[in-house]
């Protein structure tokens, strides 16, 4: 078409035809999107225990690593979302920057199902697969199950990215003026330049922040208007652009998890180049093979050239895994680092993109700002009972430390209540706010029981052995159950209520016998009157202790950590199992 008859045609009205075709365009563009997040929401949502499991798993071993990057990316549909989770991973330092790559190996092989189900869009079944979101709909509205419904949601997805894909084939095709326009475009021979073809993959992807989106719109025009050999090179190009994401993700970071976003870049940059070599001598016969490997099909042609291109990378960079690290060492240089700076150890917001991980976190986050409260309760009761100040600035420094991680958890739990979460992680969720405010104030007394032993000390006050002794046994039932509630907070073992609610009666119990083993001793004159105030105080406190941690135990049944209504659930559903009722 002649840049005069495009002309002639703009004036008749052609342009209002482009305005409404690019239009159809950003609508079909913005309901594949759509669709891919429901898909990826439904697949999370489905996958969710799996999900915690698979990166329980994680190991040494790079195959291992490239298995659980391939099959993360194809439940979360995205290939920047496993990328930057795994930054989080690192940045909290759960991962190794050596298990990292192997996973963002993984996550660029299992990015290209995407592809796989967008070039379907080119065998003229797109109308039967955008059934699936009448058929989603139905299942979400009238299925009871909450699996079979979150199976709906993800079937809507996928058929919404069908509807969204015939959106922008017909824009295409439904204007003769944009087709033409864009066929005079790709066939400039400056534009035809591989190193430009390439920037244009880079720049778009970077813009639409998602290679599957980018790699749509190449598949949706490849073959009318972008010829095959040209639709290669902006392919190579989505694959660095795709590492944006990642990058953006580790601003702010630590040294690890920016080493990590770079190591991604130098991964999709080395195949880039090699590939773009490969091609740019032998463009011909390569686009002749694809021709081979799937005929009249350009589309499917673009996406197994997005596997090919994934999978060879991952099988001649395996090998050199630890050479990636050091040279991403190198590039980043490592900053100087405080061991005493506040921070969070599990949870990172970079985790947020897949809510399933980032409840697993948030739990190790509780769990461990529960072990630090009870080291902390160790160091200040030594304090008490051998009369030494030497833990107080350790334990005045945990202190500030497990305050810390309480707002920080807080504000976490916030953030993931906005989330696509299950019914069983909202609950969960909901009961951690209840759970790191009873820690907390658990470590408020181990501050308290420190201020005792210096009170003590400076008004050289004592106990008798048998106080010392007393206090002794009684903080060592409170510290058998400290270590029991965190076993079953930790893995929601039922079976173990009972002993934390026995051990909770055994120490109301103890208090009162110590407290009237105190006045006996204040009768007989073996103990001063100015002991009882630190005495009484140090009782009432361990037995809040008890209290606290029967609350964090008994979260795992109800939210508030109520005994009562635990017990309560625990018999319905007792009741239930054996038909009564």
């Amino acid at each position: 078409m002649t840049a005069t008859f495009t002309l002639s045609l703009l004036a008749a009205g052609g342009a209002t035809e482009i305005l409404l075709s690019v239009l159809m365009l950003l609508a079909g563009l913005g309901v594949l999107m759509t669709g891919m997040k429901m898909l990826s929401e439904g697949l999370e949502r489905s996958a969710g225990g799996s999900m915690r499991k698979l990166f329980g798993r994680i190991s040494n071993n790079r195959f291992a690593g490239i298995g659980v990057g391939a099959v993360a990316t194809i439940l979360v549909n995205s290939s920047a979302a496993t990328t930057v989770m795994v930054i989080g991973f690192v940045n909290a330092g759960l991962m190794t920057l050596f298990q990292a790559t192997s996973i963002i190996m993984g996550a660029n092989i299992g990015t290209t199902l995407t592809g796989v189900i967008i070039a379907l869009s080119g065998f003229d079944i797109g109308s039967y697969m955008a059934v699936l979101v009448f058929v989603g709909v139905v299942i979400t509205m009238f299925a009871k199950n909450d699996t079979v419904k979150r199976i709906g949601y993800a079937l809507t997805g996928l058929g919404l990215m069908f509807v969204g894909l015939s959106f922008m084939s017909r824009s295409i095709k439904g204007s003769e003026i944009l087709t033409g326009a864009l066929q005079n475009l790709f066939a400039f021979k400056p534009v035809q330049f591989p190193l430009l073809l390439i920037l244009i993959g880079i720049i778009c992807t970077a813009l639409f922040q998602s290679s599957a989106a980018m790699t749509a719109l190449v598949v949706t025009m490849v073959g009318t208007i972008i010829p095959m050999e040209s639709a290669l090179f902006i392919i190579l190009g989505t694959n660095i652009g795709t590492c944006v994401t990642a990058i953006i993700a580790s601003f702010g970071a630590s040294t690890n998890a920016k080493r990590t976003a770079m190591i991604h870049l130098l991964f999709n940059t080395i195949g880039t180049v090699l590939f773009t070599t490969f091609i740019w001598i032998f463009k011909n016969p390569v686009v002749y093979l694809f021709n081979l490997m799937a005929p009249n099909s350009p589309q499917m042609q673009v996406a197994l050239f997005h596997v090919i291109f994934n999978v060879l990378t991952t099988a001649l960079l395996v090998p050199f895994i630890r050479p990636l690290t050091r040279l991403a060492t190198l590039l980043v240089k490592e900053k100087k680092n405080d061991d005493d700076i506040l921070k969070m150890y599990y949870i990172d917001d970079r985790i947020l993109h897949t809510p399933p991980i980032a409840v697993a976190q948030v739990l190790k986050e509780v769990v461990n700002m529960s072990e630090m409260a009870r080291d902390n309760l160790d160091r200040a009761m030594k304090c008490v009972v051998e009369r030494n100040l030497s833990e107080r600035e350790k334990v005045l420094k945990e202190e500030e430390k497990i305050n810390f991680v309480n707002k920080g958890v807080a504000r976490y739990l916030i953030k993931m209540q906005s989330l696509s979460l299950s019914k069983s992680d909202e609950k969960l969720v909901g009961s951690l706010h209840h759970v790191i405010s009873d820690v907390e104030r658990i470590g408020d007394h181990a501050e308290n029981f420190t201020e005792e032993a210096s009170d003590m000390i400076q008004s050289d006050i004592k106990f008798t052995a048998d106080a010392v002794e007393e206090l002794s046994r009684m903080y060592e039932k409170v510290r058998k159950m400290f270590d029991t509630a965190i076993y079953v907070f930790e893995n929601r073992d039922t079976s173990k209520l009972a002993d934390v609610s026995q051990m909770e009666a055994e120490i109301d119990v103890m208090k009162r016998e110590l407290g009237n083993n105190h006045v006996a001793r204040l009768n007989a004159g073996t103990c001063s009157v100015d002991c009882s105030t630190h005495f009484y105080s140090l009782i009432t406190a361990l037995e809040r202790v008890a209290d606290h941690l029967t609350n964090v135990a008994f979260s795992i049944r109800s939210a508030s950590g109520s005994q009562i209504e635990a017990m309560a659930k625990l018999a319905e559903e007792n009741a239930k199992k054996h038909g009564v009722g």
